[in-house]
């Protein structure tokens, strides 16, 4: 059968474009539909921009540090639009580099919404034609959800954020998975009283213990109030402003409320179901190690298969599909040794097992820790303190985990990854001579194992 391409992808995000790339570079037939901007959720809704709004908050901070350190400063002030117009025009930037990259590799670009209208058919929605491909390949990413509760149009996500009109003087961040963490020590950084709702007992569930208290005790002394066991039931809107009844039976009123609690794929509406496509009860879709669907034609990369929603795991994704469908070298991403960062002020950067993971995956484990004040604190006279924690195999002394809260914590987990994936011990860690004076040269110094209060403490 003769197709019009070989290859149809639908969705232009990282795991979506980095598969037509390499697809169109090996002389397959590519053609990419993507229905609103080429970058995904990472460019234009999500890492790129909030990294630059972290930045920004930033400021406010070194501002204040640079008194200690001589310098005058004048009175602080902040423009809000200007950094919305500046990253506006930073994300069109990347978005067309995006598109472009597509384009120079031999790749046919479509600015459409495509839903799949049979095993090898797709419909681009305005045109209102039909195209043919061999393989279909779906990687349209995920949304943000919000709960089914009264009053829920009044919220916002993550994605309206990004383009408030101004600034609130409060906002209320339902949520505390690093999304709503980071969104929290953003709006406070840029002086919004900001409150932290979640329905748990602690920030950043499936993070090793100690990050999560030590970062709470931190938010709290920047001034951001954590709520917790507590959820909202209903908003009301009143004027220029929002009334949030909770679960507990409390109000509270805000200029904002942002919900920050999970994602969704992004398969409603595509046609996936009515021909079989095998999909979960969020709509991800279920794939093989070949990234093929219950319909071997059609293939899914990325978030919408709701694995590791980050978006080098979708880029892997896309280099994996193409192995293995145009190179028959299946290769299923490796998620071990994953590192991870949470952009909190300060950053969140591990890799690898909690010390809770750990001890149930291990018959032994040993723990290495340090908490410091780094150097550049000291004369500023802040008094957050930077914590890093191995975690050991016992009996191979492999260290199988590496969790770090502090500054450029995130740029260390990424080196640390490296070492953790090649099965460094906690030996060449020791005999690894170390960098002075740098808050990291703590990994290769910490000798001392940590033991429980019960077993006698520190």
């Amino acid at each position: 059968m003769k197709f019009d391409y070989d290859l149809f992808v639908i969705g232009g995000g990282s795991g979506g474009v980095r598969s037509a790339r390499l697809a169109a570079g090996l002389g397959v037939r590519t053609a990419i539909a993507e229905e609103y901007r080429f970058g995904g959720t990472c460019v234009i809704r999500g890492c790129v921009p909030k990294k630059l709004f972290v930045y920004a908050s930033e400021f406010g901070h070194a501002i204040d540090d640079a008194r200690a350190y001589g310098w005058t400063v004048g009175e602080k002030r902040f423009d809000w639009k200007t950094l919305v117009a500046n990253k506006d025009a930073e994300i069109e930037r990347l978005s067309k580099l995006y598109s472009n990259g597509v384009e120079k590799a031999g790749g046919t670009v479509i600015r459409d919404r495509a839903e799949v209208v049979g095993p090898h058919e797709v419909r681009l929605v305005r045109e209102d034609r039909t195209l043919s491909a061999e393989r279909i390949l779906i990687a349209t990413g995920g949304h943000p959800f919000i709960p089914e509760i009264p009053g829920r149009e009044h919220a916002i996500t993550s994605n309206e954020a990004f383009h408030l009109e101004a600034l609130p003087e409060k906002i209320v961040i339902v949520g505390a998975g690093y999304i709503a963490v980071e969104f929290a020590c953003i709006f406070r950084g840029l002086g919004v009283e900001v409150e932290l709702m979640y329905r748990g007992a602690e920030v950043l569930r499936g993070f090793d213990h100690d990050l999560r208290h030590g970062l709470a005790e931190i938010m709290r002394g920047q001034g951001i109030e954590i709520t917790y066991n507590t959820e909202p039931a209903a908003i009301e809107k009143s004027g220029g402003r929002l009334a949030i009844m909770t679960t507990q039976g409390t109000s509270v009123t805000c200029g904002a409320v942002m919900f920050a609690t999970g994602r969704q794929p992004n398969t409603e509406g595509l046609g996936l179901q009515k021909l079989g496509v095998e999909c979960g009860w969020n709509g991800r879709i279920a794939v093989d190690d070949w990234y093929r669907s219950s319909v071997p034609s059609i293939h899914a990369v990325g978030d919408v298969t709701d694995r590791v929603n980050l978006t080098p795991v979708a880029i892997r994704d896309g280099v994996a599909f193409i192995e293995a469908n145009y190179k028959n070298n299946p290769m299923p991403v490796d998620l071990a040794y994953l590192p991870t960062a949470v952009f909190s002020q300060p950053e969140i950067g591990t890799v690898g097992y909690t010390e809770e993971q750990a001890r149930e995956m291990f018959r032994s484990v040993d723990i290495y820790k340090s908490s410091f004040r780094p150097m550049k604190n000291t004369l500023s006279g802040r008094p957050e303190r930077t914590f890093m924690k191995l975690v050991v195999d016992a009996e191979t002394d492999k260290v199988v985990g590496a969790h770090i809260l502090g500054p450029d914590a995130a740029e260390m987990a990424q080196v640390l990854a490296i070492s953790l994936k090649l099965g460094a011990r906690k030996a060449d860690f020791d005999a690894t001579i170390a960098l002075h004076p740098t808050a990291a040269e703590e990994l290769v110094t910490m000798r001392e194992k940590w033991q429980p209060p019960s077993a006698g403490g520190q």
